[in-house]
């Protein structure tokens, strides 16, 4: 005799160590995991079962027939292969024991594995019958898988036997041997059987269909037939469908007699139900069609079965409710309307008349027309969800679509529970029992159910149906939530309030993705009577599979978008920078759909100037964020150099040009968001002391300027190309801006979007605009409750700044001649302007900079000079000349005679550059304030 792999270590270690509370996840099988855990909430004992027996048990007789032939052949076939052959109830207690030699008889006997055994999971444990019924599916268990110690010297396989039409589970077959000849194939062997016997179930119900036809020929040759109707011609395949959808539901309502269906042509299809009995008792309906092509129901009177006259609208007519099939589930057979006139044998399946005359066109049973309509309606349900669920890209509003496509047509109560990770858009980490989730869905017909609500963290204890489904990745089915004391050992107190509201049955499924397990949804019924069965889990699994994907892609996007919006908000300003020439106020706010490439920027110039800077990258994304951040630092830098506005953009455009076509490398150009051309962009200077704004843009909207007395004026600037285009010159416009007034500056998704176009979106800028003296904050507040829609389409720059004057008390300027005596003079005069500025502590180093800098300038430049200081945020000293030839700072080496005066101005200077200026340049140096003069300056 072979020694079993088990007794030997393996799974009895496993089974010991699982019952210390040990993980045995690798060593096991998923199945007899799961079996093991249920086993275990369960209470029960390996070493000690207390089983039930049930004597005189039987099966309806209709399914012995159709299983006694199969079992017998079965039998005689493992005849030399020491197997035992068990039929068990819906309940896994036994009906039959069949085959097996007397060593295993007698094995059996002393377990009292015999007729009567009850050997459903919560009773003895992981085996081949109660296993197979807790999980709806063949199962094979083998020596020490069994979860009892009694049942380990076997192997079994076990297989439920369902109807072919309802798929309710009518037995459970299986196949039991002594362990050691036990062998995987023996689940093909059982599962071939169960196939066989519902196959012999299927032919009994088409005999019973062939009956019922045959009393309805009878019949009709008894009457000697109908009266003739109004001819029509040929139905095509819409109305055929259309006619048999309306039969189905006739056949499953058992008051109805008469049915009217509007076909297409203006015709009208009257449908009569009529009550036949077969030659053995088989009861059954009967529907035929009359196709009429005159007036509606309700005019010629039409015969009823009792030989009655009735002329009242279809739909009011009512028959005496039909005698009950002898099984209340049957095959409908859809046949041929063949003419009752004559008993001509069928055409084909549908074949509708086209001489006016009645003709058959259903026969069933009732309970089978109400399969029939309760499969079309599921899968009308199937595709109704399927329209309503994930109609955005939102993880919680999914959830809330998922339970409000359920609640009422399939559960009275729907819950969807995640993880917090999820709602973030993360990859959750392994679900089980005791993992927090929030519930984040509730569909509830009333609200006495006293189930977690909306925004509670709940914590599956390991023993409830959800905390299995997470666990084993598969879905739950308790039809009797009174008897599930896993569920209610969540919250005992709580979760008989819930019982005594009515909810009495329980489905979970998890909500799985792509390998992921995303978390779980509950259904649960209380209006309904009925319990949940194995069609209600198929469908329950199909809806939260669809469900599943479009949460796991409304998280995928909120990951996604959460990422490309960190991204950009890292990019943009964070905070307003040091500067007096405007007061700024801005807003950003990404669309709803995705995080674009909008940006905006507050940059000090030299001379107490600002750049303010919008612009709009093509595109959404992580792409365009970064994209948004390459150009909003490249402004910074052209911006250090001091350039024009219209050189400024000039450079920019040939950056992106260069950026686009990859630089010199290699481009993938299949990417759709893999090109940045077409970027906007408006850059405006403004000098406080002039009072001068210079304006440019590429491509970009409109900037307006708002007066002090509240006047509206959008700058009739030229529109250069979008960045990357090349070719043409940037125009700009310079204005000068009277104190307070405020520059508006914003991109395009404030004022356009798919419901208004921009004419109107700029009309209704101007009049939130048109208000005098009103701060910048309160300005973008307004400007966004008034034209920002409730879901933007892109997202939205806004940038605010009122301007500031550098009045003449603050700035002195010196023209100069080119001359070096004029050196001790520029000396003198900038000590008394420092003296008067109550500035001493500066006139030593601005001394040495006023003489380093003027004395550059009369050796090295040409033209007239002048001198300027500005007292700001810092002390601003310029020396301009005509010459554009800029001074470099270069290291001296030990024996040379000059080349340090440079050296000593960046030494002595907080900053220091050169700007160009149409007439020459301007070399700028600042150094900051005393601490006691700091609050002079600000503003």
């Amino acid at each position: 005799m072979s020694v079993a792999w088990d007794d030997i270590g393996g799974l009895v270690d496993a089974h010991e160590r699982f019952l210390a509370g040990a993980r045995v996840e690798a060593e096991v099988r998923d199945d007899v995991l799961e079996s093991w855990k249920r086993c275990r909430s369960a209470g029960l004992q390996p070493h000690q079962l207390l089983v039930p027996y049930a004597p005189d048990l039987t099966l309806d007789e209709r399914f012995l027939r159709a299983a006694d032939p199969v079992l017998q052949r079965l039998t005689d076939s493992l005849a030399e292969a020491g197997m035992t052959i068990a039929l068990c109830d819906t309940h896994g207690r036994m009906v039959q024991r069949l085959g097996g030699d007397a060593r295993l008889r007698d094995r059996l006997d002393a377990v009292n594995f015999a007729p009567g055994f009850d050997a459903s999971e919560p009773v003895v444990g992981t085996n081949g019958v109660g296993t197979a019924l807790a999980e709806r599916g063949p199962v094979y268990v083998v020596g020490r898988e069994h979860f009892a110690d009694c049942l380990q010297p076997f192997a079994c396989a076990g297989a439920p036997v369902r109807d072919p039409l309802s798929g309710h589970i009518e037995a459970v077959l299986d196949l039991t041997c002594l362990r050691d000849d036990g062998d995987p194939t023996m689940v093909r062997l059982v599962r071939e059987a169960a196939r066989n016997i519902e196959a012999r179930l299927l032919e009994q119900s088409t005999e019973r269909e062939r009956a019922l036809i045959a009393a309805y020929r009878r019949a009709d040759l008894a009457t000697g037939g109908r009266p003739e109707g109004r001819g029509g011609d040929d139905l095509g395949r819409i109305d055929l469908a259309l006619l048999r959808e309306r039969a189905e539901e006739l056949i499953a309502s058992p008051n109805r007699t008469l049915d009217e269906v509007a076909l297409s042509g203006g015709r009208v299809a009257t449908l009569l139900r009529r009550q036949i009995m077969g030659a053995a008792g088989e009861s059954g309906v009967a529907v035929e069609a009359r196709i009429l092509g005159g007036p509606r129901l309700g005019g010629p009177a039409l015969t009823l079965p009792d030989g009655s006259t009735a002329t009242a609208p279809a739909q009011a007519v009512r028959a005496t409710p039909p005698v009950p099939a002898a099984h209340p589930v049957a095959v409908r057979a859809v046949v041929p309307l063949v003419n009752r006139a004559a008993p001509a044998p069928p055409e084909t399946v549908g074949d509708i008349i086209d001489d006016g005359e009645s003709r058959l066109l259903l026969v069933g049973e009732p309970g089978v027309g109400r399969l029939a309509v309760l499969a079309r309606r599921r899968l009308e349900w199937l595709h109704d969800a399927g329209v309503r669920v994930g109609t955005t890209l939102d993880v919680t509003r999914t959830a809330e679509e998922l339970a409000e496509v359920t609640v009422p047509r399939f559960a009275d109560f729907a819950a969807v529970d995640l993880p917090d990770a999820v709602l973030r858009g993360e990859e959750p980490g392994p679900l089980g029992p005791d993992t927090p989730l929030r519930r984040i869905a509730l569909g509830a017909v009333h609200e006495e159910s006293h189930l977690y609500g909306v925004g509670d963290t709940v914590e599956y204890v390991p023993s409830t149906p959800q905390a299995r489904s997470l666990e084993s990745r598969r879905s739950v089915l308790e039809p009797v939530l009174a008897d599930a004391g896993g569920w209610i050992a969540q919250d005992p107190s709580r979760l008989e309030r819930t019982l005594a509201a009515g909810i009495h049955s329980l489905i979970t499924v998890p909500l799985r993705a792509r390998g992921t397990t995303l978390g779980v949804v509950s259904f649960y019924r209380s209006e309904k009577p009925a319990p949940f069965e194995d069609d209600d889990l198929s469908l329950a699994q199909e809806l939260v599979g669809r469900a599943a994907i479009c949460i796991d892609n409304a998280r995928r996007y909120t990951r996604e978008h959460n990422t490309a919006l960190a991204l950009q908000r890292s990019l943009l300003p964070k905070g307003r920078p040091e500067q007096s020439a405007v007061e700024a106020a801005y807003r950003y706010l990404p669309a709803q759909a995705a995080v674009g490439g909008d940006w905006f920027d507050v940059i000090p110039l030299s001379g107490a100037r600002v750049a303010l800077v919008v612009g709009d990258v093509v595109g959404h994304g992580l792409h365009a964020a970064a994209t948004m951040g390459r150009l909003r630092t490249a402004v910074h830098n052209f911006c250090s150099l001091d350039l024009p506005p219209d050189d400024l953009l000039t450079h920019l455009d040939d950056l992106v040009g260069r950026l686009d076509r990859g630089e010199g490398w290699a481009v993938d150009s299949t990417q759709a968001d893999s090109g940045i051309v077409g970027a906007t962009c408006l850059y405006a200077v403004y000098d406080p002391v002039s009072r001068r704004c210079t304006l440019t843009r590429a491509g970009h909207p409109l900037p307006a300027v708002v007066r002090p007395d509240g006047t509206v004026d959008f700058v009739d600037l030229p529109s250069g190309p979008p960045l990357g285009l090349g070719g043409m010159p940037f125009e700009t416009v310079e204005l000068e801006l009277a104190e307070g007034s405020q520059l508006v500056l914003y991109t395009d998704g404030l004022i356009e979007d798919r419901l208004r176009d921009i004419d109107s979106g700029l009309d209704r800028l101007r009049s939130v605009l048109a208000v005098a003296d009103r701060a910048p904050e309160d300005t973008c507040e307004a400007v966004l409750d008034a034209l920002l829609p409730a879901r933007p389409g892109d997202d939205v720059a806004l940038l605010v700044a009122r301007t500031h004057v550098l009045g003449p008390e603050r700035v002195a300027e010196w023209e100069l001649p080119s001359e070096p005596a004029v050196v001790s003079r520029a000396r003198t005069a900038v000590t008394e302007q420092l003296a008067a500025w109550d500035l001493d502590d500066l006139a030593f180093t601005t001394e040495l900079v006023v003489s380093e800098l003027v004395t550059n300038a009369i050796r090295h430049a040409t033209g007239p000079l002048q001198l300027r200081l500005l007292r700001d945020r810092a002390l601003i000293c310029e020396v301009s000349d005509g010459s554009s030839t800029s001074p470099r700072l270069r290291r001296a080496r030990t024996e040379d005679e000059g080349g340090r005066g440079l050296f000593l101005v960046a030494q002595l200077t907080e900053r220091w550059g050169t700007r160009y200026t149409a007439d020459g340049k301007v070399i700028w140096t600042e150094q900051p304030l005393p601490a006691s003069h700091h609050h002079v300056s600000s503003r």
